[in-house]
């Protein structure tokens, strides 16, 4: 694989840290808007991420998560929970 499939493989796993984190965090501090708003922004970022890698490489999630533009490739690794 190109270096950009492992490169943006790496900024959605660090956005979905980053989530993780912000969900985690906001299950006990519902009231901090400005963590609120701060998850909604990286959620956006995470959508438009994983668009951008799915238009380019193929789906992230199977069973109807994410569309297959290029035909069904689930057989040819490295899957992205591989890498």
């Amino acid at each position: 694989m190109e270096e950009q499939y492992y490169a943006m493989l790496h900024e959605l796993q660090a956005v979905d840290f980053v989530l993780v984190e912000l969900n985690l965090y906001l299950d006990t501090h519902p009231w901090d808007t400005m963590a609120l708003q701060q998850f909604n922004e990286m959620a956006q970022k995470r959508q438009f991420l994983a668009a951008q890698f799915e238009q380019c490489y193929g789906p992230l999630l199977n069973f109807g998560h994410s569309a297959s533009p290029h035909g069904w490739r689930w057989a040819m690794p490295p899957w992205p929970w591989q890498v």
